[in-house]
């Protein structure tokens, strides 16, 4: 079983939020919902995530950023949005999912994510990190 299929495989099984595999290993996995658990991985792995597989329930673009931010190799999303997949695609990471939506919405379902809001004039992955990572301190 390849790293992507293992990150996919134990997202669904474990019914977590974000998996990363490396080499055959989970490397980091979270319940934590939304991006914090992404800004997590990256605060305690930084490099090492570089070449690894995301697996995420839900990839807007935010997400798909801090994929290309830590140089996922792969990326499984059973959600994705139109711009998420798009970003990915513009960065050349592979990506594997189940639904694609236009947008991301928030918890209320009458608005946009407020970290998709966030990065929506940017394609910088460094930039995007940053502005997420100051909005959650």
């Amino acid at each position: 079983m390849d790293d992507l299929e293992a990150a996919r495989q134990r997202l669904k099984d474990k019914e977590l939020s974000l998996v990363f595999t490396k080499n055959s290993k989970v490397i980091f996995e979270t319940e934590v919902e939304g991006l914090r658990g992404f800004l997590q991985a990256i605060e305690k792995l930084g490099g090492s995530l570089s070449e690894a597989s995301v697996a995420d329930k839900i990839v807007g673009k935010a997400a798909a950023l801090l994929c290309a931010y830590s140089k996922a190799k792969a990326v499984f999303a059973v959600t994705i949005s139109q711009s998420g997949r798009e970003t990915l695609k513009a960065y050349r990471i592979p990506l594997e999912y189940e639904n694609l939506v236009p947008i991301i919405l928030n918890r209320k379902k009458n608005d946009r994510r407020p970290f998709e809001k966030l990065v929506e004039s940017t394609t910088d992955p460094k930039e995007a990190y940053d502005k997420i990572e100051q909005q959650c301190r």
